[in-house]
């Protein structure tokens, strides 16, 4: 989980929008560009190269 202060300054690379906690918090979703984008090591990996396209929403599973 990462903390609220540095979740709140991250951005999308690819379009600059907003990212959420997804799949218990092991990535970070764009919902705009359909992008998770992995955390390793509490660490956030915002590159597009490392990016996985997600398909299917599920907004009762998807958030933290």
């Amino acid at each position: 989980m990462l903390p609220e202060q540095l979740q709140s300054i991250l951005a999308c690379p690819v379009c600059k929008g907003e990212l959420s906690p997804f799949d218990g918090g092991r990535y970070l979703l764009c919902r705009p560009c359909g992008l998770k984008f992995p955390i390793r090591d509490g660490i956030p990996v915002l590159l597009t190269d490392e990016a996985e396209a997600v398909t299917h929403l599920d907004h009762g599973k998807d958030s933290q």
